[in-house]
């Protein structure tokens, strides 16, 4: 228990968090935690490749039953069912759509927390090669001293080298950081 009385755990705040702390202990009592992850993994993967699919979601131009059709309709094409598909027939009919992506994010942030697995945010001036991904996740591994799901970001702005979040840490090895770091030294030495 935290000082404050509440489980120590990941903090997920909002609707966002309140329904996917609902569907995680729904999904933890049944003992489908994998499977219900696995199907709004697929959801937030037709999400993402879908612009009419974000446009139904972000949209408060569709009523509740328009959004609930169309929703029902792409989870019986794509498969989605049980306590997943159920979830986000909820949230539609709730008119909750737009925050089904946060949702999604704090569902798997009470999922990785459950299994001792720590989340890093990687960002990268360009992609790396597979053996060096797995470097950078070994490091992170005996920093962290678990298991590390890592997010690789690919942000040109920063030139080159990395900068490294992971939960309260952050770690700026940017070459941007360098320059600007350098230019100010420049600036002051006048």
């Amino acid at each position: 228990m935290a000082q404050n009385g509440s489980e120590a755990g990941p903090l997920v705040a909002g609707v966002a968090g309140r329904y996917a702390s609902a569907l995680f202990e729904l999904a933890r009592d049944e003992r489908q935690v994998d499977a219900v992850a696995e199907s709004l993994n697929q959801f937030d993967t037709l999400l993402k490749e879908s612009a009419d699919l974000r446009r139904l979601v972000r949209s408060p131009v569709f009523s509740a039953e328009e959004q609930a059709a169309a929703i029902g309709a792409v989870l019986d094409k794509a498969g989605i069912g049980g306590l997943a598909g159920n979830f986000i027939r909820l949230a539609a009919s709730n008119r909750r759509l737009f925050a089904l992506p946060d949702m999604i994010d704090a569902f798997r942030a009470l999922v990785q927390d459950s299994k001792g697995i720590v989340r890093a945010q990687v960002r990268v001036a360009e992609k790396p090669s597979d053996g060096v991904i797995e470097e950078i996740k070994a490091s992170l591994r005996d920093i962290a001293k678990a298991d590390v799901d890592v997010d690789l970001v690919i942000d040109p702005s920063l030139i080159g080298g990395l900068v490294v979040k992971m939960g309260s840490r952050m770690v700026d090895a940017s070459l941007k950081t360098k320059l600007n770091g350098i230019r100010l030294a420049m600036r002051a030495a006048r």
